[in-house]
């Protein structure tokens, strides 16, 4: 992957000055619930200068980055995760992977979104229409994927990954999921949470701790001080009796590299390939739709790989 450079001096020092983006997993409750939160400032900011994005489609995206990052901590060994949303509204949908050591990528599937009048307030609602949300758990050692999916219900993704694991998985869950802008438009904040009941917990556990949660500080805005996912735990959380279990960095990450997709070149049948040196422009700029990285390959390269 090429990480492109995040613009803007004053945001590149600020975001320096914060905490390290982590996913920080934990229990409550005297373990009748399991949780995780996001810090994702860096994260959501390397994804919208990645794919060049502007404020609501980095909202959009930035979002399903923090919400995948969170589904991570239930990810293991090699085994993959993919959220998706496909959908009639102008989004039209976005698709975002993780795995167990969160690292996200992902991308929208309409870029710029069509907007037809400036925006008034950050409900996503109109953008989604109706559609589904899906997850797709890809397990290292199994034959096939195992999808699952709703329709959507709010257009809120939040509410809609609550949702979804009631229907699917008959359990109770919540997430929260904040990106702060300042008035220039820029990201100087993100985060997100999750809390979910486990097998045999307390009576109402949930609905106890989900009343302290909508009560918490934005987790964007909390970030943007330059607090800790831990020290926010523990802090906001702390009548719940919250126990740390560990953390891991959080990052957009994309396994991509020039290497990988000259391979594919060269796989391709010749016809193909004869096509590309017969009709494209040189470079060849091929481009990781999971990540923005663009490579290029020169005629020369091309006919190396062919030839090979």
């Amino acid at each position: 992957m090429i990480e492109k450079p995040i613009v803007g001096k004053t945001l590149s020092e600020h975001l320096k000055q914060l905490s390290k983006d982590t996913l920080d997993i934990f229990l409550l409750e005297e373990g009748s619930l399991r949780g995780a939160i996001a810090h994702g400032s860096m994260m959501v900011n390397q994804m919208r200068a990645n794919h060049d994005l502007g404020v609501l489609e980095s909202y959009v995206l930035g979002q399903a980055y923090l919400a995948a990052g969170l589904l991570s901590s239930a990810v293991k060994g090699n085994d993959r995760l993919i959220l998706s949303i496909e959908c009639g509204g102008p989004i039209k949908g976005l698709s975002v992977e993780t795995d167990a050591k969160a690292q996200v990528r992902g991308y929208l599937a309409q870029v710029p979104i069509p907007v037809e009048k400036p925006l008034e307030n950050f409900d996503l609602s109109p953008f989604f229409g109706p559609g589904f949300l899906k997850i797709t758990k890809q397990l290292e050692h199994a034959k096939r994927p195992f999808p699952g999916q709703i329709m959507l219900r709010s257009g809120n993704l939040a509410e809609d990954l609550a949702w979804y694991y009631l229907e699917s998985e008959q359990t109770k869950s919540f997430f929260s999921l904040s990106i702060q802008f300042d008035n220039k438009g820029d990201i100087i904040g993100a985060g997100g949470l999750f809390l979910q009941e486990l097998p045999g917990a307390k009576a109402e556990a949930l609905e106890k701790v989900q009343e302290t949660a909508l009560a918490m500080p934005s987790l964007g805005t909390a970030f943007s001080k330059g607090v800790s996912g831990s020290e926010l735990v523990n802090r906001t959380l702390g009548k719940h009796s919250p126990q740390i279990l560990g953390s891991r960095p959080l990052r957009f990450f994309c396994s991509c590299s020039k290497e990988r997709f000259g391979a594919f070149l060269a796989g391709m049948q010749g016809l193909q390939q004869e096509e590309i040196l017969k009709d494209s422009d040189f470079p060849l700029r091929v481009e990781c739709h999971n990540c923005g990285s663009v490579y290029e390959f020169s005629r020369v390269e091309c006919e190396e790989l062919f030839s090979n």
